[in-house]
């Protein structure tokens, strides 16, 4: 384009003076033409004596020749263009061949180069070697720098479109090479000085070695530039290639855009026209709701955070009021310590028991089990009859303290928790608009509600004591003398009581710990709160400084407007010229209508046709000077646009030429950095340290580019609709100005809002009561809600049905409007035949008036049978009138009835817009109820509102859609315009608005089209569909009504009444917006109607022009094919008949004259002369008339049928908009039925998910409930245990007694004396099992008590468990929420990082783009002067166009005046002719009497009718002939005007280009300039950097410390920024969610009241029950303790006689303690026996570790001759194995022997149990000999391990677990070290075979200490004696069974 540009400006500065100097003379020459023209229409017109036609005839053809002028200079012109491209082109020729020069010289100069550098290796092999290496860096870098330029410039040569940018960096390259040539002859000239003057010294005495370095350093340096070549070459293909695609995709971006901006200008346009601005004020409104309910949420999140505090110290409070209670409670504690001194025996214990009681009652209040197991845990003494006494007395002063405390104490904890409730409701209320303290809240309430619980039991349970006390007090004296044989029975409760304290200290130390976790709860949370209060006052520190930022930028923006406020000013003067045309076009069109009336007033008045045609004639000229006025504002429009378009231009050159001096920078960079790469090296560090330290700078001014470039654009936007936007720019400004005021407003709003809330909650508490009442007044609702679907659904059928009728009425319509086409055309034809009589009529009146005294039959009867049929044609004529009327006030019916339907729709619209709030606030009320019901009525909704939508688009003229299309144009110039405001937007959010924006403009434009098409449908509807539809919407009224009072009129109870308070104050903001909105959308449907008024009347106008041009294009095309010839043959045709006509005219003028004169001469004929000439006025008068009153009738019917006409077009094009919108709503319908389904389907998972849930609660409960049935069976197993080992001891003594039959000297005595020990021992077993088992008996009692109490704690915290884990799963949510953020915030922070790292790559593209900035500045003032020469040149435009009006106007009224002046002369002609057939009558019959007159009358009838028929065809000829000239005439005044238009934007075109030229060339010659300075500039800083790197080497290290703690500093600030930003895409989602929270705050808050509801009816159920509870076991102990009394009176008789028992039971007693110290005797003994034979054992182990059980191998051997020989190597065998010998040799020997004994096996089995030897055989024992060797050897090791005696069984009652006390005693009564061995084999195997375990497991090498008769008496278990011999133990798993192990070894 450039280069176009650049060749095209010269051509054209050429060629200006030229066209410049024809311009001139135009003027001239057409004031010339038109004189001569004048003289030579004089000339021809001197014959005539009529001055008009003499004009006629000038005007004519001075027309005819400006339009022949016109012509030749619009070829000229054309010619000139050509002639303007053809030089164009030539210099664009010797551009290139200027360029092809250049080329050559280029080449010249590397040739002199060349020789240059020849003579500098010549000279410097003649000059010394020091000097040698100087030379050589210069003809490097002019090489470099020369094969740059070289490969440059044929790199630019073969570009077709070759770019201004290309040329300019040629030229540069080539000024930059002639310097360095200049430089290299200077360099040249002072070695050939120096060389001279070594020649004249003598030193010719060059060094070989020299010049062969040098020529060596010449051939690389020629490599080197060689492939700096090649490399530079392939760079700028490169570059050319990437600039191509710049530029292209550049060009694609730009049509788009214009294509954009032509649209959304256009719409601006419709919607400016449309809505004025008003619309603006609404939008702006919307605007700022939004933004005030953004300032809200931050308020409110701020105060939520003050609350929160507030509600800390409420709990504050709280606790300090539980302590003020606990120390009344201890005021009271002293007062009964004054109570108690009464009784001064009991004094001691009673303060013993108050101390204790004022300790735990604190605890009392939180733990309802604590205060029981206090109760019932007393102090117990060693004496009984004291220690009960003390204890009864002591429970009933206790029990009188804690009636008096719960008398004291109940009312203020009921007042302390009624402030709790107010208080935790208020909490509740606040706390819901924050969700992170919704968890805290629910805790709190949790605990208020078991403190509440646990004081109601207390109480309940203190009430009984206190009733059950005073019985106690009664019976407490008959009580104290029975008390010595309830001894037992007080240790037994003493016991009990000291378990249950246990437990219950227990579950004490629990609930603390369960309260300090709540605490430490509480305190994290408080902790979350305290950071998101810091993060808040980051966010808001963060939100200042973008204030900041934007204030800034605000500023530079403010520069920016004052620069445009001249563009603005003239812009509005524009706007307000177009406001005067538009109020002058609507006064026209209220005259036009006038007019209108008026002619339809004064059809039948014939005075004043003249004076209303011209009226119409003048309203005519005022449209089309507006129209011409419309034109040029959109020519100005257009001039606007491509003032912004080479802005752009200039914008993209701008670009491009910094881009190739940034190019141009790089590429000499490139050349050095290839000279010294280290270097370059060191450079790149520091330039890296230095980004690394100037990137936040370059984030900061990437945020300004951005935000300018925002700017700009919305200032490009403002400049392309400043001539429609003016007072939307006004109202903005003062919506920024009066933001903060409308925010503080709110501000204050919203906190009375708050404590409306906050008297509505206090006013829910009384709701409370009527909860039960309003869940039957629900299912009525339901009741009603699907009465209301039914009814819902009968409308929308009725609606549906009244759309059926509509298409019904529109089809009746379109019948109607083809009938009245049919009656037009009758019309015409009708018209047309009234025409043809009218002017037979005149004919025959004319023959009337000359037959007149003849007086014959016939033509009076053809008069009167005209006259006839001219009646009968007016009559059908007044019919046709009347007919036209009736139509016009069916259309004024129909448009008075939509009116009304419009009115009663909107009546309709607000009812059901109400009736829809409040079904929105039942449905939020209801929501969980009612959901599905709720679906389907939405859906009825939905359907409903289309049919309305449907309806409403059909009834109103003006769509309100159109405003909310301007409002959200408005949205998106605002979004511009704030960006800074909305610069924390996350690009995804950004997205998606937009979406929804452009989705809606969509939508809206379809339902306009459909609006209009619907509107003009119903405007065709009739007046008995009208009144069918009013009947019909009043009926709906009826029903909606019915409707609106059912609900209103359904006996609500309170609490909805309140909500609807609640509701309605809430709703007051929104009521108001939306008056103020239905406000300003009547004022756009006004405004809208009269646009509509307009555009039909703009299209009507349009739709004109359009047929004339195209008439215009067809004259031109004829025209210019048949040439001028034609036209001058048809001007010489009009001409020669016109003169015709008036020499025709002249002679019959005299010939009237002299018959005039003979006439006058004559007296007798004077009389019937007059009356003929009278009657002959009054016809003409009469035709006159009625040629008048038909041209109207002709109008008339133009103007029917080109409405006709516009409602078909129309009524099509809204067909097929009905159809678009049918398939948007079928697709709307389809996505919503599948959201319906995916939110079902999201509702089964949830709800699958609980069910889960509740599944895996219950697992977990039974997993807990198996675990503790498998720890009390284990303790069963271990009590088991415990009583099975002694008894097995005691059996295995008297195996291993009865097994040693060798040693039965000494072993028989001691046996039978161990026996009779065993015995005793089992007798004082049993006795203490039976102890044991009462004690069981009472453990298993006081168990199901204590198992009692732990279920209804365990009850008790099943409900806290619960409300725990829905405080989890919440959390869960919460947490998963949280996730879901923090991927979202990891996704933007590497968009970030990604950001950041384009931020430095552009950093250096932003200070060129700055530079281009400043330049543009300066191109924005010269573009600003530019547009003001150009307006002086419009208005200049403007007043020639007026001109040329005023010229056409006068024309036509010369036009109109000539067919005045042609009709008259006929008329004169027609009079004439008449006269002077009258007066040669009259003297023929005097001369030849009256015989011959009435045949020469008759004769000269019959010629004058002849001759009236040719001239009237003449006339119309002529007539026919003059509008096609007229039309020829209107054609090139056209032609002349857009000639005109095309030669001032050529000459615009042509300034601007030479402007730009101007521009161009001298910005390019101040760039080379900076450019050559820079390089200057560059090459000294290369030079000092050079000098630099030697000294920064050494600081480098240093530098790169600080360095890198810099980096790590901005690495911080860098995640400081990222976390600021995260932080504000935190708030903008909180806020958000707030929103939502807000939109949930009433479904919420009705949730919580029903919550309430159910809460209370639970707890006052579940008290109810627990009081009934109470009362019954109260009831049960009372009787139980009547039964006591009785059983202890009872037992008091008994009690005498167990006395004297008790005497004996001592004395036995003290027999039995002295066994028992006997028996402790011998114990010892037997534990010393122990020791000795267990150190025996350890001997024998040491000492027979590798030895041979001596019976086993005896009994093997007698075995094996038991056997049978088949079986006899078995047996070997396993010899062999027991005595290691391997298998191999085992195999050997039984080879070698295969020989054996007999029969040994069966004496081996047969006396192997025993151990004897020589056993008989029994008879059943034949059978195992049969059997193989294997089983039978299993089987004898079977008998061997099993006992002998078998175990003494004991029940399972008699078990006892691990903890119980009969465990205990027993444990106390045995040994220690039986205890212990019982506890280390407790978890061990029992059934584990000892004989085959190996020794670690089997035998404990060490002696247990002091094991007696109640150790383990199993021989296996006892260590082995000196009786067993051993063998070497196998290795075996105890797992395995012990036939399983010994298979294995037969197997071996």
């Amino acid at each position: 384009m450039s280069s176009w540009f650049g060749s095209l400006g010269s051509g054209l500065g050429q060629s200006l003076g030229q066209v410049g100097g024809s311009l001139a003379s135009l003027s001239g020459q057409i004031s010339n033409f038109t004189k001569d023209m004048l003289m030579e229409g004089t000339e021809e017109v001197e014959e005539l004596p009529n001055a008009r036609r003499k004009e006629v005839e000038a005007i004519h053809t001075i027309l005819r020749s400006e339009n022949e002028r016109l012509k030749k200079v619009c070829t000229d012109l054309e010619e000139k263009h050509e002639a303007s491209e053809l030089q164009i082109k030539q210099q664009s020729m010797s551009y290139r061949t200027q360029l092809q020069q250049k080329e050559v010289e280029i080449s010249h100069l590397k040739a002199r180069q060349i020789a240059l550098q020849d003579q500098l290796l010549k000279l410097q092999s003649t000059a010394p070697s020091g000097t040698s290496g100087v030379g050589g860096v210069p003809a490097t870098t002019a090489s470099s720098s020369f094969g740059y330029g070289l490969s440059h410039h044929a790199s630019a040569l073969h570009d077709d479109d070759m770019d201004f940018g290309d040329v300019i960096s040629s030229q540069r390259e080539i000024n930059r090479l002639s310097n360095e040539v200049s430089r290299l002859e200077s360099e040249v000239g002072h070695w050939r000085h120096i060389a001279q003057t070594s020649k004249a010294q003598g030193s010719d005495n060059p060094e070989q070695s020299e010049i062969c370095k040098l020529q060596n350093i010449i051939k690389e340096l020629k490599q080197n530039r060689s492939q700096e070549i090649d490399d530079h070459q392939h760079e700028m293909s490169v570059l050319q290639n990437a600039h191509q695609q710049k530029l292209t995709e550049i060009a694609r971006r730009h049509r788009e855009e214009l294509s954009d901006y032509e649209e959304r200008i256009e719409e601006l346009e419709n919607l400016l026209q449309q809505g004025g601005s008003g619309i603006a004020v609404t939008d702006h409104s919307k605007i700022h709701e939004m933004q005030q309910t953004i300032q809200v949420l931050q308020t409110e999140k701020v105060e939520s955070t003050k609350k929160i505090s507030e509600l800390e110290d409420k709990v504050k409070d709280i606790n300090e009021k539980l302590s003020s209670a606990e120390n009344d409670r201890d005021v009271l504690t002293k007062e009964q310590e004054r109570l108690s001194m009464e009784n001064k025996q009991i004094l001691g214990e009673c303060e013993r028991l108050k101390l204790e009681c004022s300790e735990l009652q604190p605890y009392a209040v939180k733990q309802n089990d604590a205060v029981r197991g206090r109760e019932r845990g007393f102090p117990q003494s060693t004496s009984g009859q004291e220690e009960v006494f003390r204890l009864q007395q002591a429970l009933s002063d206790a029990e009188n303290e804690i009636k008096r405390l719960s008398n004291l104490n109940q009312e203020e904890l009921q007042v302390s928790l009624s402030k709790l409730n107010d208080e935790y409701e208020v909490i509740k209320s606040k706390a819901m608009r924050d969700i992170d303290l919704d968890s805290e809240l629910h805790n709190l309430r949790l605990n208020l509600e078991a403190k509440e619980q646990e004081l109601n039991q207390s109480i309940t349970e203190k009430e009984v004591l206190i009733a059950e006390l005073e019985e106690l007090d009664k019976q407490n004296q008959e009580a104290t003398k029975h008390m010595i044989l309830i001894k037992d029975q007080l240790s037994r409760q003493q016991s009990e009581g000291d378990n249950a304290i246990s437990k219950l200290k227990k579950d004490l130390n629990d609930e603390k710990k369960r309260v300090h976790q709540l605490e430490d709860d509480k305190m994290n949370m408080t902790k979350e709160l305290d950071m998101q209060k810091e993060k808040l006052i980051q966010s808001e520190l963060v939100l200042n400084d973008l204030h900041l930022t934007k204030q800034k930028l605000e500023d530079k923006v403010g520069d920016l407007v004052d620069q445009l406020n001249k563009s603005h000013t003239q812009n509005l003067n524009i706007q307000k010229e177009n406001f005067e045309l538009q109020e002058h076009i609507k006064q026209k069109e209220e005259e036009l209508s006038r007019v209108r009336e008026e002619l339809t007033q004064f059809l039948h008045q014939d005075s004043n046709s003249n004076f209303k045609d011209d009226l119409l004639k003048e309203r005519e000229a005022e449209i089309r000077n507006l129209k011409q006025n419309l034109s040029e504002v959109e020519q100005l429009n257009e001039n606007l646009k491509k003032a912004v378009f080479e802005l752009k231009t200039e914008n993209g050159k701008l670009n491009l030429a910094c881009e190739d001096v940034r190019h141009q920078l790089e590429e000499s960079t490139a050349g050095n950095s290839q000279a010294s790469l280290d270097k370059d090296a060191i450079v790149k560090a520091v330039k890296l340290e230095k980004r690394q330290l100037e990137a936040e700078l370059c984030w900061a001014e990437k945020r300004l580019l951005e935000e300018a470039s925002k700017f700009e654009q919305t200032i490009k936007e403002l400049s392309e609709a400043s001539n429609l936007s003016t007072s939307a720019l006004q109202l903005e400004h003062e919506r920024l100005i009066k933001l903060n005021q409308e925010k503080d407003f709110e501000i204050a709003e919203l906190r009375k809002n708050i404590e409306q809330m906050d008297t509505d909650h206090k006013e829910t508490k009384k709701v409370l009561s009527s909860s039960l009442e309003e869940q039957k007044q629900l299912t009525q609702l339901v009741s009603e809600k699907e009465i209301c679907i039914k009814k819902l659904k009968e409308r929308g059928s009725e609606l549906q049905d009244e759309l059926d009728k509509l298409t019904q009425v529109l089809k009746k319509n379109e019948i109607l409007r083809q009938t009245i086409e049919e009656k037009d055309r009758n019309l015409g034809s009708m018209k047309e035949e009234n025409n043809h009589l009218k002017e037979e009529l005149e004919r025959l009146r004319e023959q009337q008036s000359r037959a007149a005294p003849m007086a014959e039959p016939k033509p009076i009867d053809s008069i009167t049978e005209l006259e006839s049929e001219v009646s009968q044609l007016n009559v059908i004529k007044d019919s046709l009138e009347e007919e036209i009327k009736h139509h016009q006030k069916i259309i004024e019916d129909q448009n008075q009835s939509k009116i009304q339907l419009l009115q009663s729709l909107q009546e309709q619209k607000k009812e059901m817009d109400e009736i829809k709030y409040q079904h929105e606030q039942m449905s939020v009320t209801h929501t969980q109820l009612f959901l599905e019901k709720d679906e389907e009525i939405k859906t009825l909704q939905k359907t409903i509102e289309q049919i309305k939508t449907q309806l409403r688009e059909e009834r109103q003229d003006v769509p309100t859609e159109n405003s909310v299309i301007f409002q959200e144009t408005k949205v998106q110039g605002l979004n511009i315009e704030n960006g800074s405001e909305k610069h924390d937007l996350s690009k995804a959010e950004t997205e998606r608005l937009v979406k929804g924006i452009k989705e809606r403009e969509l939508e809206i434009k379809l339902l306009n089209e459909k609006n209009i098409s619907l509107t003009k449908q119903i405007d065709q509807l009739s007046k008995d569909e009208v009144g069918k539809l009013t009947q019909i919407i009043q009926q709906k009224d009826v029903e909606i009504q019915a409707l609106h009072a059912r609900i209103s009129s359904a006996s609500y109870p309170q609490d909805v009444v309140y909500l609807q308070q609640q509701l309605q104050a809430y709703a007051m903001e929104r009521e108001q917006v939306l008056a103020v909105l239905s406000e300003k959308t009547r004022e756009n449907s006004h405004l809208k109607t009269e646009y509509h008024k307009m555009m039909d009347i703009v299209a009507a106008k349009e739709a004109a022009l359009n047929k004339l041009q195209d008439e215009n294009k067809t004259l031109s095309t004829r025209f210019e094919s048949s040439g001028q010839d034609m036209f001058r043959e048809t001007v010489q045709n009009l001409s020669r008949i016109i003169r015709e006509k008036d020499i025709e005219i002249d002679a019959l003028s005299q010939k009237c004259q002299t018959l005039l004169a003979v006439l006058q001469t004559s007296n007798t004929g004077n009389e019937v002369g007059s009356v003929n000439s009278n009657q002959f006025e009054e016809l003409l008068q009469e035709r006159d008339k009625l040629k008048q009153q038909v041209k109207k009738m002709e109008e008339w019917k133009q103007q029917v049928m080109t409405t006709v006409q516009n409602m078909q077009h129309e009524s099509a094009q809204l067909q097929e908009e009905l159809h678009q919108l049918q398939a948007q709503v079928l697709v709307d319908s389809d996505n919503n039925s599948k959201l319906q389904v995916d939110y079902t389907g999201l509702i089964q998972s949830y709800e699958q998910n609980e069910t889960k849930l509740k599944n895996f609660g219950q697992e977990l409960a039974q997993v807990q409930h198996s675990i503790g049935q498998l720890c009390n069976t284990k303790d069963l197993l271990l009590g088991k245990l415990d009583i099975i080992s002694p008894q097995l001891s005691s059996g295995s003594l008297l195996t291993s007694q009865s097994a040693e039959p060798p040693r039965a000297g000494k072993s028989d005595v001691s046996s039978e004396s161990s026996k009779q020990e065993i015995e005793e021992l089992r007798k004082s077993l049993q006795e203490k099992d039976a102890t044991i088992r009462t004690l069981q008996e009472n453990n298993h009692r006081l168990s199901d008590s204590i198992a009692a109490n732990s279920e209804l704690e365990r009850q008790e915290h099943e409900q806290t468990d619960s409300e725990i884990k829905q405080l989890k799963e919440r959390q869960d949510v919460l947490q998963k929420s949280l996730k879901e953020k923090d991927l979202l915030i990891k996704a933007k922070s590497d968009q970030l990082l990604s950001l950041n790292e384009n931020i430095t790559n552009k950093v250096s593209e932003n200070e060129l783009l700055r530079q281009a900035v400043t330049n543009l500045k300066e191109r924005t003032l010269i573009l600003e002067m530019d547009i003001c020469k150009l307006k002086e040149e419009n208005e200049k435009i403007v007043e020639t166009s007026r001109e040329k009006e005023t010229e056409y106007q006068a024309l036509q009224e010369t036009n109109m005046k000539l067919s005045m002046m042609l009709r008259e002369k006929e008329f004169e002609c027609h009079s004439l002719k008449e006269k002077a057939l009258a007066c040669e009558q009259l003297l023929k019959e005097k001369e030849q009497g009256k015989t011959g007159e009435l045949n020469q009358l008759l004769n000269a009838v019959k010629s004058m009718q002849e001759k009236t028929v040719t001239f009237q065809q003449e006339r119309d000829q002529v007539m026919l002939a003059l509008k096609q000239k007229q039309m020829e005439n209107t054609a090139l005044q056209n032609e002349v005007q857009h000639l005109r238009d095309k030669e001032l934007r050529l000459n615009q075109e042509l300034e601007r280009l030479r402007n730009h030229l101007l521009e161009s060339e001298d910005s390019y010659t101040r760039e080379a300039l900076a450019a050559e300075d820079r390089e200057a500039k560059l090459r000294k800083k290369v030079t000092v950097l050079e000098e630099k790197l030697v000294s920064s080497s050494n600081a480098m290290e240093n530098a790169s410390h600080q360095a890198s703690l810099q980096v790590e500093s901005l690495q911080e600030q860098l995640n400081m920024v990222t976390k600021q930003r995260d932080e504000t895409s935190l708030q903008l989602s909180v806020s958000r969610e707030q929103v939502k929270q807000y939109a949930l705050s009433l479904s919420n808050l009705q949730m919580v009241l029903e919550h309430f509801q159910q809460e209370e009816k639970t707890k006052y159920s579940a008290e109810l029950e627990k009081h009934k509870q109470l009362i019954a076991e109260w009831k049960k102990k009372a009787e139980n303790l009547e039964g006591k009394l009785v059983s202890l009176q009872e037992r008091l008789d008994e009690a005498n006689a167990a006395l004297d028992s008790a005497s004996r039971l001592t004395e036995q007693l003290d027999l039995k303690e002295e066994q028992i110290e006997e028996l402790k005797k011998q114990n010892e003994l037997r534990q010393e026996m122990l020791d000795d034979v267990q150190k025996k054992l350890m001997n024998l182990v040491n000492s027979t570790e590798g030895k041979v059980d001596k019976v086993l191998m005896r009994n093997l051997f007698i075995g094996h001759f038991h056997t049978p020989k088949n079986q006899r190597h078995e047996v070997l065998r396993l010899m062999g194995s027991i005595l290691g010998i391997k298998k191999e040799e085992m195999e050997q020997l039984l080879k070698e022997d295969q020989g054996g004994v007999t029969r040994w096996m069966t004496g081996w089995l047969g006396g192997g149990s025993k151990s004897v030897p020589n056993t008989p055989l029994r008879p059943n024992q034949q059978s195992l000999l049969n059997s193989s060797f294997s089983e039978l050897f299993v089987k004898f090791l079977e008998t061997e391990s099993h006992p002998s005696i078998p175990p003494p069984k004991l029940s399972v009652h008699d078990m006892q677990p691990l903890d119980s006390p009969g465990r205990r005693r027993l444990d106390t009564s045995g040994p220690e070290s039986f205890k212990e061995t019982v506890e280390s084999r407790s978890g061990r195997r029992t059934d584990v075979n000892p004989f085959l375990a190996p020794r670690s497991a089997a035998v404990p090498l060490i002696n247990p200490a002091g094991l007696g008769p109640g150790g383990p008496g199993h021989l296996l278990l006892k260590p082995i004696s000196d009786v067993l011999p051993t063998f070497t133990p196998l290795p075996v798993l105890p797992d395995n069974s012990a036939g399983a192990v010994l298979k294995d070894i037969l197997k071996q």
